[in-house]
């Protein structure tokens, strides 16, 4: 009986093993709450663009770079928009003393992008995200292909190229 047990209990950690390293070897978005500005919660898993490209950009209002760039962006928005079908989705990393912050900076600047806030840092964790501006591109299956860390004016340009490639359904590694 305690051999059978001994077999089940291998056969459940080697399957829990095998799930992980699935896991991990994915893409995919990771599903984790985030929160609205409102406060209400939001599951990453539930991002989706009908088959469009998806822009994931971590930011922080502290972070010069990250306002810059999502600045930059925002301008060029609605043209990227109907061009590419491109959604942008900023995920603020400010914790609990700033996260009061995030939204009077984002309606001060009338982005057109989805916003949330990741006050536990739980996505960015699960994404390996360790500074910021840190973004990520996703393609129409929901597979991350492709990140940039830190940015210089004009990255934003490299940026709508691959999400261009991306829209015509060409691949981004050339």
């Amino acid at each position: 009986m305690k051999n059978s047990i001994n077999k089940l209990l291998f056969f459940i950690s080697l399957l829990s093993s095998v799930s992980l390293i699935a896991q991990e070897g994915s893409n995919a978005v990771p599903a984790v709450n985030v929160q609205k500005l409102d406060g209400s919660a939001f599951s990453t898993g539930d991002l989706e663009n009908d088959g469009s490209p998806i822009i994931i950009n971590f930011w922080a209002t502290w972070c010069s770079p990250c306002k810059r760039e999502l600045n930059n962006i925002a301008e060029m928005y609605e043209e990227w928009q109907d061009e590419t079908g491109v959604k942008i989705v900023a995920i603020s990393i400010d914790d609990a003393r700033n996260m009061a912050k995030v939204a009077p900076y984002v309606n001060g600047k009338a982005w057109e992008y989805e916003v949330y806030i990741d006050p536990n840092g739980d996505f960015k964790r699960a994404l390996g995200v360790n500074n910021v501006p840190h973004t990520f591109l996703v393609d129409s299956k929901g597979s991350i292909v492709w990140q940039h860390n830190s940015y210089s004016e004009g990255d934003e340009y490299e940026l709508f190229e691959l999400v261009q490639k991306l829209a015509n359904g060409e691949s981004i590694e050339d």
